[in-house]
């Protein structure tokens, strides 16, 4: 497994809020591990949510 972030991380990493990556991870948008009372997300699953975000498919 690759790195973890954690959700302020990730929040600087998109420019949202906080809240907004909880929003995320509640509604099932961006997959979490819960470690004791804080979530991590690994690097993997952000690189899948980036893929599934894109509103232009690259063909190769």
């Amino acid at each position: 497994m690759g790195k973890l972030f954690t959700c302020e991380e990730v929040a600087e990493r998109y420019s949202v809020k906080v809240i907004t990556v909880w929003d995320w991870i509640r509604k099932k948008k961006l997959p979490a591990i819960k470690i004791g009372k804080s979530y991590r997300i690994s690097e993997e699953e952000l690189q899948r949510y980036e893929e599934s975000a894109k509103t232009v498919k690259v063909i190769e």
